[in-house]
């Protein structure tokens, strides 16, 4: 680890998203010495958002410093610059400019999240762990920030309520999120996919795992699955113990269109490859019609 030579640097866009002072001093650290975050709830996809960044990060260096907290083994785990750091690994630096801050472990997880939480495009996954997270570690820390909710509010509201304030959502809306690390992975991953719908993801959480598994099954034969069966299946559970051919019988019962809809969407990097940068969507749209309809003539 050697000072960064220059002046302090003015960090407006870090001040802004974890509260650093006004001028905090960077130095730079060897990429090797730095681990991920214990638990990293934000993935960190070589997409072409990293690959214009890897440009960036090659023409201009690193220009915003990431933050660090030591862990006493002469090495740092990132707080903030995850994508930063791989971004520089690409780029094939192997050092990277850093704030080293002394954080417990509640701070850190504090810090570390509200530095990502405002990124575009998050996963439902990614948030749903985030604010679990932070959640967690308000409560250790006693957060009581949202005393004027009054003392009959309980703990989990006041919480999710302090998480709110800072992310733009609303209490109700980060308690659903929270509530998705109820799921099993796999119909987690069908949220983050879009192929089960953020509302009914939260009713099947309240599920016991294993018949979540019944529930994923069934909507790999069967395709989407609606809120109405799930409220239904809730509350024939309420009589007690059921087996996977009652769990499918009321899925079916209630089922009020067993032929789905089938839903295609290409997105603009899908296509930018086949098309002159001229081309407007409706061009676009326009030559996949009519390529469509001489594949159907081709084949009745």
């Amino acid at each position: 680890m050697r000072t960064r030579p220059g002046q302090k640097l003015k960090l407006t866009s870090v001040e802004e998203l974890l509260k650093v002072p006004t001028e905090e001093m960077a130095t730079e650290i060897e990429i090797n010495q730095i681990h991920s975050f214990k638990d990293h709830p934000f993935k960190v996809l070589d997409d072409d958002r990293m690959a214009d960044l890897v440009e960036s990060i090659k023409e201009n260096g690193v220009l915003s410093p990431v933050l660090v907290r030591p862990d006493g083994e002469d090495s740092y785990e990132m707080i903030s610059g995850h994508r930063r750091m791989h971004a520089a690994q690409l780029a094939g630096l192997e050092v990277i400019p850093a704030i080293i801050r002394e954080l417990t472990d509640d701070e850190a997880v504090v810090y570390m999240v509200d530095s990502n939480i405002q990124r575009e495009e998050l996963l439902p996954s990614e948030k749903a762990f985030a604010y679990k997270m932070k959640m967690d570690a308000m409560k250790h820390q006693g957060e009581r920030s949202d005393l004027t909710l009054g003392q009959n509010v309980p703990k989990f509201k006041r919480t999710t309520e302090a998480i709110a304030q800072g992310s733009g959502e609303s209490y109700k809306q980060v308690q659903r999120y929270i509530r998705l690390t109820e799921l099993i992975p796999e119909l987690l991953d069908l949220v983050d996919n879009k192929r089960l719908q953020f509302t009914v993801a939260v009713e099947i959480s309240y599920v016991d795992k294993a018949i979540q598994r019944w529930i994923n099954e069934y909507i790999h034969e069967n395709g989407c699955i609606k809120k109405e069966q799930i409220d239904a299946l809730r509350q024939r559970m309420c009589a007690g113990a059921v087996t996977q051919e009652f769990v499918i019988e009321i899925l079916n019962r209630y089922s009020t269109n067993r032929s789905f809809k089938k839903k295609v969407t290409l997105s603009e990097n899908k296509l930018k490859r086949y098309f002159p940068p001229h081309y407007s969507a409706l061009d676009m749209e326009a030559v996949i019609l009519e390529l469509l309809e001489e594949w159907r003539e081709q084949n009745n």
